[in-house]
């Protein structure tokens, strides 16, 4: 049975840098746990109380902030692909969450809005709405955060990885 969680947030203490000849891959792997299992527990929690996954909440509230907005613009908004944007979207159609409108300007376009069901679902969200690890990037000192990306990007090399996952939310891995 996981460790219960504690009821006041955790304030991270600073730590110094770490040298190269101090650094510790068991620290840096249990690290990055702690960040996973930070995410997991935030997806879990929304979906526990809304009944949709963090993907779509994450959606529902750019819609919600920009009524009007179209599949591209969505996309670009999440950092995601536009089929993955779409999907998310059909998902809340058919859930009565939002509705799509052909645009005046350009039918071959769609416009997107929040219905009364999606607006008053959002509103029992707990945020942030676009999740715990992009707020937390966002709010990290430009040095701190460009320290990480560099970081990443020789893990990721070091992997292999395949960069197109990183146009897949979190809350669908």
């Amino acid at each position: 049975m996981p460790a219960r969680r504690p009821t006041t947030p955790l304030v991270a203490t600073p730590v110094a840098p770490a040298s190269l000849d101090t650094a510790d891959p068991a620290q840096v792997l249990r690290q990055f746990r702690v960040v996973f299992a930070e995410v997991r527990h935030h997806f879990q929690q929304i979906e526990k109380q809304v009944g949709i996954g963090g993907a779509q909440v994450w959606a529902l509230s750019i819609v919600g902030q920009r009524p009007g907005l179209g599949m591209a613009e969505l996309a670009a908004s999440m950092d995601v692909h536009q089929s993955t944007a779409s999907n998310l979207v059909r998902q809340l159609l058919k859930r009565g969450l939002m509705r799509s409108d052909r645009s005046t300007l350009d039918r071959r376009a769609v416009e997107m809005h929040l219905t009364p069901e999606g607006q008053a679902l959002l509103a029992q969200v707990p945020g942030p709405h676009e999740g715990v690890l992009p707020r937390a990037l966002r709010r990290l000192p430009a040095p701190a955060l460009a320290q990480l990306q560099e970081g990443m990007t020789a893990l990721m090399a070091a992997l292999k990885a395949d960069e197109q996952a990183g146009g897949i939310p979190l809350a669908e891995l």
